[in-house]
């Protein structure tokens, strides 16, 4: 199934304050923090913008298809289908013919805010940043606002754009892990 993703992230964020400002709001915490890992795949044949991704959450393991049209609030395309087990499921790929472009982790806390989801995510080299991911735009404008973040201060690009902005070229990086 591919559905929009309606997301935006407020970028160098603290934790702590974030996660204070979420159950302030009314929020509730709906998995503690847990690493995520996952391999990241070019399509076949490559195409800018789309990417295959193997992703690890903890309790459930997904395969999807990322595509990124703009880095608007609306700009991400996403493909998933849930497989149960990842170094299996990356074996297949492999026979497949797809070899990983990349390893990466990243340390996740969730949170509900009603129907929006709301991820703290940690990643190695930068700053913890909020992920506000809804069901369409006016949900994450309203959910940003409950936390006192303002809307001008939010950004919708995706991590590999994330990193550049402290300098570092993602796309090189073939084994990214909390050290």
């Amino acid at each position: 199934m591919s559905d929009i993703e309606y997301e935006a992230k407020a970028l160098g964020i603290d934790p702590v304050d974030i996660a204070r400002r979420i159950v302030a709001a009314g929020g509730v915490e709906a998995a503690p923090a847990r690493v995520m890992r996952r391999y990241v795949y070019d399509t076949v044949p490559p195409v800018p913008g789309r990417w295959v991704r193997l992703r690890d959450m903890g309790s459930v393991v997904t395969l999807c298809v990322k595509e990124i049209s703009t880095d608007a609030v609306d700009g991400t395309r996403e493909t998933e289908v849930t497989v149960d087990d990842f170094a299996g499921t990356a074996e297949l790929l492999r026979l497949a013919g797809l070899t990983p472009r990349g390893y990466q982790e990243n340390r996740r806390t969730s949170y509900t805010l009603g129907p929006v989801r709301l991820e703290i995510d940690e990643w190695p080299r930068i700053p913890p940043y909020l992920e506000i991911e809804a069901d369409d735009e006016a949900q994450v404008w309203e959910a940003a606002a409950a936390l006192g973040l303002d809307r001008d201060g939010l950004t919708s690009v995706n991590t590999t754009k994330i990193y550049r902005l402290y300098g570092i070229d993602l796309e090189v990086i073939t084994d990214l892990r909390f050290e």
